[in-house]
């Protein structure tokens, strides 16, 4: 044993001995820890709306203020788990603090989380969000709005794809039709219906039709594989067609989906390690944020941006009881339905379309593309467009087209003459025949409001600001929360997860 140097002084150390007064939590809990801030803003929230998913019978509850304090905390530090946040309201004094020394298991954190946040974490957000534009921190009114994918808690290969389903039903259309033809060719008088409709058929209607076949059939010299396909038929198309049938009601729409969280949709993701585009099961997330507090969010299927602006903007009016004052977005949201919302709704946009950065290019080099229709000398007065080589494109008739959200788009068709003659048909028209242009003058006129907009003073403003005010937020919660991918399955956990990381984001920017 090393004798110890009498000079050296050491602080007392006694780990076992008695303290006459114990320590408070409440000391070891330094003023501006972000603890503090999720204590005071959760004290402030009414939970109301709760309270009415506990029972009034049985055993005491834990209080949902303490295990909201949990939550958000455990998501403002990165601890996700529910087991993890159990062991911390044991181990770590903050959850202790917070829990006021109680110790709920995982199983109740979790259903907490899972069963009763459901319906009212939007509700708890929007006050959290209040309470911080009382506070001048934020301005609800002015948005700025972008969307990410962000990958689902799902297999990425036990995937539905719609084209599949469609081409399978299809293939037992063609084939029950060929057997219908056949077993008229060998039996058309004991055969003797009316041909069925083979266009999408119901399991009861193949059963029925594979039952007449059978019938005419009988007695008659029918080929082998004929029988072996009847057979197989008989035993396998109707429950293929339940199934098939099951799926398109899952789909409702969407081109694909996951076995193992069927909400998600298979979406190519930009941060894919592999470089190759491969389509995995995500969300599509859309923030609406202002000085990079979250002020909207909203989970959509549809992996592109441009038919989720509508339905964001409408949850921002449900939380908050109106619409932003103004809306700056990028060009995927630049579209006709969405430039109609927005105006039908006195929401000032700053909203890019396709095209609007190659226009700007175009105008500051001085050249032309005449492939464009914007670089086309319209003649208002006879209702004709003039082509690059001065001829006069006629209007030849109009047409509608309805989008997939069923709103109506008109078009207005205009006719080139001469064009195989034409020493720009290179350029303006590669294809054969005279060039026909479609336009949409609503979307048109649209589109030159948008550009006066977001060429003013004010709208190149709005453009460099959100660049810097909602990206960041997306940067912090996939690479610094680590929140890529998402840790719960289902739209309705998601959703939970979601509101859960914004709330914890806007306390932690509140406190930082």
């Amino acid at each position: 044993m090393q004798k110890q140097d009498s000079n050296i002084v050491f602080k007392d150390y006694t780990p076992n001995q008695l303290m006459l007064l114990p320590p408070s939590l409440e000391e070891l809990i330094p003023a501006h820890h972000p603890a503090r801030t999720v204590n005071s803003v959760m004290d402030q929230i009414d939970l109301s709306p709760v309270f009415v998913y506990y029972s009034q019978n049985g055993a005491s509850s834990y209080h949902p203020r303490m295990l909201l304090k949990i939550l958000v905390y455990g998501y403002l530090e990165n601890c996700f788990s529910s087991r993890k946040l159990e062991k911390a309201t044991r181990e770590n004094i903050v959850y202790m603090w917070l829990s006021g020394m109680q110790r709920p298991d995982h199983h109740t954190i979790n259903r907490f989380r899972s069963e009763r946040l459901k319906q009212v974490i939007d509700d708890i957000f929007s006050k959290v969000v209040l309470l911080l534009y009382e506070a001048e921190l934020l301005d609800i009114k002015e948005v700025y709005t972008d969307g990410t994918k962000i990958e689902a808690n799902a297999n990425r290969y036990t995937f539905v794809w719609g084209k599949a389903i469609k081409k399978n039903t299809e293939r037992i259309s063609k084939q029950l039709k060929e057997l219908w033809e056949y077993a008229g060719s060998v039996a058309a008088q004991e055969l003797d219906s009316q041909e069925p409709d083979f266009i999408n058929p119901s399991p009861e209607k193949v059963s029925q039709t594979v039952d007449k076949i059978n019938q005419a059939l009988q007695g008659k010299s029918v080929d082998k594989k004929v029988k072996q396909k009847l057979n197989y038929a008989k035993k396998n198309w109707p429950a293929k067609l339940e199934e098939y049938a099951q799926k398109e009601q899952i789909l409702a729409g969407r081109n694909s989906y996951s076995k193992t969280d069927p909400d998600a949709t298979f979406m190519r993701m930009k941060e894919d390690h592999m470089k190759n585009g491969q389509l995995k099961p995500a969300y599509n997330l859309q923030l609406s944020t202002h000085g990079q507090f979250v002020v909207n969010y909203s989970l959509h299927p549809n992996p592109t941006d441009t038919l989720t602006l509508k339905p964001h903007l409408e949850k921002y009016c449900q939380l908050y009881g109106f619409y932003p004052s103004n809306c700056t977005a990028d060009a995927g949201y630049g579209s006709e339905e969405n430039y109609c919302f927005l105006e039908e709704n006195q929401i000032e946009a700053f909203v890019k379309y396709n095209y609007f950065h190659k226009e700007l290019q175009q105008e500051s080099k001085g050249k032309k593309v005449y492939g464009l229709l914007d670089n086309l000398h319209y003649d208002s007065k006879n209702d004709r467009y003039i082509c690059p080589m001065g001829q006069p494109m006629e209007k030849s008739g109009k047409s509608t087209s309805k989008t997939s959200t069923g709103f109506i788009q008109h078009y207005s068709h205009y006719r080139a003459k001469n064009c195989s003659r034409c020493p720009l048909a290179a350029a303006c028209h590669p294809g054969e025949g005279n060039k026909v242009i479609k336009v949409n003058t609503r979307l048109k006129q649209q589109k030159a409001k948008a550009k006066e907009r977001l060429t003013s003073e004010l709208g190149i403003q709005k453009r460099k600001q959100r660049a810097t005010d909602v990206e960041p937020v997306f940067g912090h919660l996939k690479y610094n929360k680590g929140r890529s991918r998402f840790m719960l399955r289902g739209s309705e956990k998601v959703a939970i997860e979601t509101g859960l990381l914004a709330i914890a984001h806007n306390l932690a920017k509140m406190a930082g």
